[in-house]
């Protein structure tokens, strides 16, 4: 991990193990040389780039060479409206309503380690030998606007973080209308992109499609949040990259709100992707002096295909974004009452299920939604943190005092971004909502969202949950969040300012649960909305898992974990067993199936304890054991995707340590087929030099067999059929 500055060439070599990233100053305008594997430092990196005078169509911002175009220059940081027509990085508009700007290079410094963000998440190095920082101060001489565009290279992954930092070092207020956390100019357009979409119950489904001239590919969300219809995360793989081999270039934004990233292609066959905050409603005044933040960007390269860039994502934002004591520890086997009580409980019933759980050995129970303010349906008492005593008469207290002497820890679900119309705190302050004056404030679920740029709504949001944290034995909790903005305006807020709410809010969020966590450091917090509506890195800095989706069918969640895990690790992914039939789509899979694909991921059940046969339970007290057993493999091992469900009636994947002396593999087929032909399956990350032994089979075989020739699969009857392996070495 190195960053050199040769001063005769003005070129900056950014240098991981594998990877290298390439910066040269044309005329003050930091041009983008080079992304991609390592090239050694000392060779001759001349003439990379290459200059033609193109037609008056281009024109020349340099007077005296006009072979100098910013229409044709590969930027790492473009403007507008000084010769480039491509989608700007950024857009400002000055006071008297001109929008041209020139960012122009200014200085620049070097250190090690890497500085954290104020105010806003981000990949961090716990050491300065981890990594090295470059800032390059960009200045435009007309506006006294500044920019400093930070990267961050790392010395044991091939990934680089990209933020930027705008002050207005001028005499007069501008606006901020516009501000990416990255964009990158590739030399031509042979790639497709791949973006994860979906809805609701269907979240990060995989979409890959071929470039094409013009805007080709672009996802965004305008919902105040990353969303479950959009993820924050688009790539761009060369033709022939597959799961193993190609080229692949990740961009993954550290952020919770109305995102947008997308790919474009020029007149030339060139590709700028950019990503960053939607610029979409948003603005941000800069008064004299003041200055602005983005979220931070993190760009992955892989030689290896996406499997490569998984993993490099996966150890990076467990290991470097997700924070705290429960950062590299064994999650928790859970069991969750909603699916089984809904609204409908009182004490003697959790009661009754968590003894249950514990003769399985589960051993966390999670109160969910219900056991606050007048809470028997969703139209009520969000925003009213105090217990029903006519559901627990003995208080929060005296509920988890009876599931901790069973033998298990106490979770509980909260809402805490929400307000009921029909609630206390409501009727008390109607003005802490997100409102616009004189309109309809449109409901979802029967809730409104709380002004979380208002620092009395924070704070009384903290002392609320401060109260219960306090005073209960609460070691997890699951934060949901169960709608997206409307109306979206703040009456703390100056007209002027009304453009900066959406981003306000999340700024405004990472403060509360920044807080929160660092006061209550031992609770795991769960983020949640809706399931997987704000599955994102930002939110992974502060809780270190999420819950994946609101649908718990094991054939949905093939696609929707798989999905997943082009980004994130699974030590991040919530999946439970619930009951059949599936209460999202009415579908009836085996237990067996069921848990196979749930201990893919941070294990869990979600359905009543006290209604299982005496069978169901001998299988799950199994799947607990077995599960206990393979945790660790499974949380913090590396991914090696095998099938996709996207691409066929199959899917596989198998978690391999680090050392590669243990590894489990789960294959799952969906649909039975008459007089089916033999299967056998591919391993992959094996150690070819070393003996495994699979206990099911009783048998060993060497790793290049597994890889090469593969493993034999067993016959399976009916649909939804799936088996798991566990391999050690001898």
């Amino acid at each position: 991990m190195n960053i050199y500055y040769n001063e005769n060439k003005r070129q900056f070599h950014l240098q991981s193990k594998d990877m290298s990233y390439i910066i040269q100053l044309v005329r003050g305008y930091p041009a983008h040389v080079y992304w991609g594997k390592r090239l050694e430092q000392g060779g001759n990196l001349d003439d990379i780039l290459m200059f033609q005078e193109r037609s008056s169509f281009s024109p020349n911002p340099v007077p005296d060479d006009r072979s100098i175009s910013l229409d044709t220059l590969p930027q790492e940081y473009p403007q507008y409206g000084t010769s480039d027509f491509r989608y700007p990085a950024y857009q400002v508009k000055l006071q008297d309503g001109s929008r041209i700007t020139e960012l122009l290079y200014r200085s620049h410094r070097i250190v090690r380690g890497k500085p954290a963000l104020e105010g806003l998440p981000a990949v961090y190095a716990e050491s300065e030998q981890e990594a090295m920082t470059l800032e390059l101060e960009l200045a435009d001489a007309y506006s006294g606007l500044a920019a400093v565009i930070r990267y961050t290279v790392f010395d044991a992954f091939n990934a680089i973080t990209r933020s930027v930092r705008f002050i207005n070092q001028g005499q007069q207020a501008l606006s901020l209308n516009s501000a990416m956390s990255a964009s990158v100019d590739f030399a031509d357009a042979e790639y497709d992109y791949l973006v994860l979409t979906g809805a609701w119950v269907r979240e990060r489904h995989m979409q890959r499609r071929p470039l094409t001239p013009g805007v080709a590919a672009r996802i965004e969300s305008r919902r105040g949040s990353s969303s479950h219809q959009a993820n924050p995360f688009i790539a761009l793989l060369r033709p022939d990259a597959g799961e193993e081999q190609g080229d692949v270039y990740g961009f993954s934004l550290v952020y919770s709100g109305s995102f947008a990233a997308q790919a474009e292609v020029d007149q030339f066959a060139t590709t700028r992707v950019s990503i960053g905050i939607n610029p979409f409603d948003f603005a941000w005044l800069l008064q004299p002096g003041e200055s602005f933040q983005t979220p931070e960007a993190v760009l992955v390269y892989s030689s290896e295909g996406l499997g490569g860039m998984s993993r490099t994502y996966h150890k990076l934002y467990r290991t470097r974004l997700c924070r705290g004591v429960h950062r590299d520890q064994e999650r928790p086997i859970l069991v969750n009452n909603w699916e089984a009580t809904y609204f409908d409980f009182n004490a003697d019933k959790i009661e009754a299920i968590a003894a249950e759980a514990a003769e399985l050995g589960i051993e966390l129970f999670v109160l969910d939604d219900g056991w606050f303010g007048k809470r028997d349906n969703d139209t009520t008492s969000l925003g009213d943190w105090t217990v029903d005593r006519k559901k627990l008469p003995g208080g929060l207290d005296d509920l988890a005092a009876r599931v901790n002497q069973l033998g298990l820890q106490f979770g509980l679900w909260v809402e805490p971004e929400m307000v009921s119309p029909e609630s206390e705190l409501y009727r008390r302050h109607p003005d802490w909502c997100l409102h616009v004056p004189e309109r309809r404030r449109t409901e979802a679920r029967c809730q409104l969202i709380l002004d979380y740029t208002r620092q009395d709504v924070r704070d009384y949001i903290f002392e609320a949950l401060s109260g219960i944290f306090l005073t209960v034995p609460v070691s997890y909790v699951k934060w949901d969040m169960n709608r997206n903005m409307t109306e979206i305006g703040s009456a703390a807020l100056p007209a002027e300012r009304q453009s900066e709410v959406a981003h306000r809010y999340i700024l405004g969020l990472y403060e509360l649960l920044e807080k929160l966590t660092k006061a209550f450091p031992h609770i795991l917090f769960e983020s949640c909305s809706g399931g997987g509506g704000r599955f994102d890195p930002g939110m992974l800095y502060y809780m270190p898992q999420t819950w994946t989706s609101d649908d718990t069918d094991a054939v949905e969640r093939l696609k929707i974990q798989y999905g997943t895990s082009i980004v994130y690790p699974v030590s991040t992914m919530g999946s439970h067993v619930s009951a059949v039939p599936n209460h999202q789509v009415g579908r009836v899979t085996s237990l067996t199936t069921r848990a196979d694909v749930a201990m893919s991921g941070n294990f869990g059940y979600e359905l009543d304890l006290t209604k299982l046969t005496a069978e169901e339970k001998a299988i799950m007290k199994r799947q607990v054991s077995d599960y206990k057993e393979i945790r660790g493999l499974v949380q913090s091992g590396d991914l090696y995707r095998l099938k996709s469900p996207f691409s066929g009636n199959e899917t596989a994947w198998m978690f391999v340590s680090g050392d590669k002396k243990q590894a489990v593999v789960f294959y799952f087929r969906v649909m039975a087929h008459p007089n089916a032909p033999l299967r056998r399956l591919q391993l992959r990350g094996l150690d070819t030099s070393l003996d495994y032994h699979i206990s099911c089979l009783g048998t060993s075989y060497r790793g290049d067999r597994l890889m090469q020739l593969g493993l034999n699969l067993p016959h399976l009857d009916g649909d939804y059929a799936s088996v798991w392996f566990k391999l050690d070495a001898k």
